[in-house]
């Protein structure tokens, strides 16, 4: 998966089948078109030394 950041703007693009399904989940979960949208919210710690693993909450 390519992440680029962009000042406030991040794109995700998929590298393979499996992770664009994986994406197309997260967003169906994420983006809802008659409630609020939802949002991912950081926990935790990245540290990639430590563990190369960053876990957000959808909120």
């Amino acid at each position: 998966m390519d992440i680029t950041v962009d000042k406030n703007v991040v794109e995700f693009k998929p590298g393979n089948a499996q992770e664009t399904a994986a994406m197309e989940i997260l967003w169906r979960i994420i983006v809802d078109c008659i409630r609020d949208n939802k949002k991912l919210v950081p926990i935790g710690e990245y540290i990639p030394s430590k563990e190369n693993l960053a876990r957000f909450v959808i909120e």
